[in-house]
């Protein structure tokens, strides 16, 4: 199975790489693709923006404080007095949306006021005044972000969907066996005793309700009676036949055989958190199709391995479901309504961050999450998504192979 995804995963990339869609990728990346030198970094790591003898070096500082922007300018190669500079940033990231950066002298650098958010992917604009001189520089800083194609994005099955509000169902595994439904087994006596004259049905044959069973002659009055069937059902137990005296004892036992209950055992832990009404939601072992119940009855006994029984009313099981099958639950403990989810099929590991990938027109770009609950295919989001965003929830691995392929990686 890994070997298939793999080669899946391969394909799609070598397809994806031959058919020439445009990648969008930080500016070095770029330039270095189309032989031109990387961009100049200033010596504090920063990228240097020159006109004439005019430098500016711009810098992304994240030590010990949230992502920040700090200016270092120089004239001639000499430093400039930050208090002589008035600079402004102005970042355009990916959808137009504008954040505009204002700066402040402190020590020999120029200190932004914004925090700079993830991802840093936008179109840097700069403006700098000094001296009654304006100057102005723009470029593109991406990462963790691709253009694909529409018609390559199709061709991919790259699904996507709206982030919005979500009901997260929590469940708990549990295995178990299916049983008759004790409520609907029937044990058949005779009501008057007598010989049994005669047993008109045999072990494991089916009936109808009001079907006769046993014709029985009674000792009171010698007169010959028939027991009928109480339920439609199967014949589980014929413990009489022709010539035996019924004695008060049991003679037949029917079971409705579509009243199955599933009984999964579950541990204190699981136990405390199942409530009576529960939805469940089963497998059983040789069916294809997922069946639903919901918890009937919860066991008040511990087993010596601490377990306790908890009892699953099937919905519509299929008619030929037979007793003793070995089932798979999933019960629902909780159930609660949050005002973001994605879902988990679209989350991916990017640097030290869990993302999904967003989609505008025909470009991808990473968002760095900041999660909360889990429950089934739904995953809490507290931050870094907004509401009514589009994102990937199908084969995000595409994306993320694509980017990490383009080399499109924290750089600043």
């Amino acid at each position: 199975m890994k070997a298939v995804v793999f080669l899946s995963l391969a394909l799609a990339i070598i397809l994806i790489w031959g058919m020439g869609y445009r990648t969008d990728v930080p500016a070095s990346a770029a330039e270095a693709e189309q032989g031109e030198p990387d961009p100049e970094m200033g010596p504090n790591r920063g990228r240097m923006l020159r006109e004439g003898d005019f430098a500016v070096e711009l810098a992304i500082f994240e030590t010990g404080v949230p992502p920040e922007f700090r200016v270092w300018v120089t004239d001639g190669g000499k430093p400039v007095d930050p208090k002589k500079v008035h600079l402004k940033v102005v970042l355009t990231r990916l959808g137009g949306k504008e954040e505009h950066v204002s700066f402040a002298p402190q020590e020999n650098f120029l200190r932004g006021d914004t925090v700079i958010h993830e991802p840093h992917s936008f179109v840097v604009s700069v403006t700098a005044r000094y001296n009654g001189n304006s100057h102005h520089w723009q470029y593109d800083s991406f990462e963790g972000r691709t253009r694909i194609e529409p018609s390559i994005a199709e061709a991919m099955d790259i699904g996507t969907g709206i982030a919005g509000p979500a009901v997260l169902r929590e469940t708990r595994k549990a295995y178990g066996r299916l049983v008759m439904n004790p409520e609907r087994v029937r044990v058949i006596s005779a009501r008057f005793d007598g010989t049994v004259e005669s047993v008109r049905v045999g072990l494991g044959e089916r009936v109808s309700k009001g079907q006769p069973l046993i014709a029985i002659n009674s000792n009171e009055n010698l007169k010959t009676y028939s027991i009928t069937s109480p339920i439609e059902g199967v014949v589980l137990q014929r413990l009489a036949n022709p010539g035996e005296q019924t004695d008060g004892r049991a003679l037949l036992t029917i079971a409705d055989s579509n009243a199955l209950l599933a009984e999964l055992d579950v541990f204190p832990a699981t136990r405390a958190r199942i409530k009576q009404g529960a939805p469940v939601a089963l497998n059983i072992r040789g069916l294809d199709v997922q069946l639903q119940g919901v918890v009937q009855q919860i066991d008040t006994m511990i087993r010596p391995n601490q377990s306790s029984v908890v009892r699953v009313a099937l919905n519509n099981p299929p008619a030929d479901l037979a007793p003793g099958g070995f089932v798979a639950g999933e019960i629902q403990v909780a159930e609660f309504e949050v005002p973001l989810a994605v879902k988990r099929s679209g989350l991916q590991a990017y640097r030290d961050f869990t993302v999904v990938y967003i989609k505008i027109g025909d470009e991808y770009e990473v968002r760095m999450l900041e999660l909360g609950r889990e429950a089934g295919d739904w995953v809490e989001v507290l931050g870094g998504l907004e509401a009514g965003a589009e994102y990937v929830t199908e084969n995000s691995y595409i994306i993320k192979a694509d980017i990490e392929k383009s080399g499109a990686s924290h750089d600043h």
